[in-house]
């Protein structure tokens, strides 16, 4: 998933750090979503996770995570609001302060109002991530794969039983190929030392979504791409026989939902209601209607035993 935000304007550390911190003071918690009455989701449409349907000219929310937390809203005994963002300022929505993520590491942007109180759209959780905001639990795994146009001529690894043996195949494949990748996203190539195979990494404009990598592959923008799990399994939904997975680039990875860090006490209720949907069933259900393939390649992630840092 996605999530940083270009801003060359940004401040010096010192200065931003301690609007960041001094912004977050005013921003609420459990107890105050409550007396509110409204629980506020920010999502940028994204993978079966947040996503629009048409329908006769009218236009409907759904996705996995819109219906995660609208039955964590409901739990709580508040109203749902969804409130739209992009990738340029889904952070800021959420802690008050926009963010500039390069070469590893990131630095303050501009501070910005603070809109909603999670955010829940396949974010994949991440070191810098962390340093930003705090996740929930996981509930769905992931990884970046490398996908190919069915014309190339690359050919699926066959696997060896050993994912790090398996990425290193796939990293041999691409010495001198064209690989779509997107900085400040999961698909980062810094992030998989991608610019040490030999490949001719390919950064388009930095507007582009994630949901149109497989598009400019098959347009011949590039030969391949990266794509996590996913978006990937739409993508072969969607383009049958026009797109195939070479191999994985990366290990497997974790999404959660994102908080506050001064927001304890919602995290921790999203947690222990993530856990009953988790052993009820509720949760599974969900997965199966959103993401029915994701069973042949993780079915013990989503079937196994749940443990919570309650």
């Amino acid at each position: 998933m996605e999530w940083g935000y270009l801003n060359k304007l940004s401040r010096p550390i010192v200065m931003a750090a301690s609007l960041f911190f001094c912004h977050l003071a005013i921003a609420d918690d459990l107890a105050e979503i409550k007396q509110r009455g409204v629980l506020r989701h920010i999502g940028v449409p994204y993978a079966n996770f947040v996503s629009y349907i048409k329908r006769d000219n009218f236009e409907s929310l759904t996705g996995l995570d819109v219906e995660l937390v609208k039955g964590f809203a409901e739990h709580l005994g508040v109203k749902y609001q969804y409130v739209p963002a992009d990738w340029s300022n889904v952070v800021g929505k959420l802690i008050g302060q926009d963010v500039l993520y390069s070469n590893n590491q990131f630095s303050w942007g501009e501070k910005t109002p603070i809109e909603g109180d999670i955010i829940a759209n396949g974010a994949t959780i991440l070191d810098w991530r962390k340093q930003l905001a705090d996740f929930s639990d996981d509930y769905f795994i992931s990884g970046v794969w490398l996908i190919a146009r069915s014309d190339s001529n690359l050919s699926p690894i066959r696997p060896t039983g050993s994912l790090d043996k398996d990425i290193k195949k796939v990293k041999q494949l691409i010495a001198g190929k064209d690989v779509l990748a997107l900085e400040y996203s999961c698909l980062d190539p810094n992030l998989y030392q991608l610019y040490e195979t030999g490949a001719n990494v390919i950064l388009p404009d930095t507007r582009r979504k994630l949901n149109e990598m497989v598009p400019a592959i098959l347009n011949n923008d590039a030969e391949t791409t990266l794509l996590d799990v996913a978006d990937a399994l739409i993508a072969l939904e969607k383009w049958p026989g026009e797109i195939k997975v070479i191999g994985p680039i990366s290990q497997e990875q974790r999404m959660g939902a994102a908080f506050r860090k001064n927001s304890p006490e919602l995290r921790k209720a999203f947690n222990q209601y993530l856990a009953k949907i988790r052993k009820d069933g509720t949760f599974q259900s969900l997965v199966e209607k959103h993401y029915p393939s994701i069973f042949y390649f993780y079915s013990d992630y989503f079937t196994g035993s749940i443990e919570t840092d309650l």
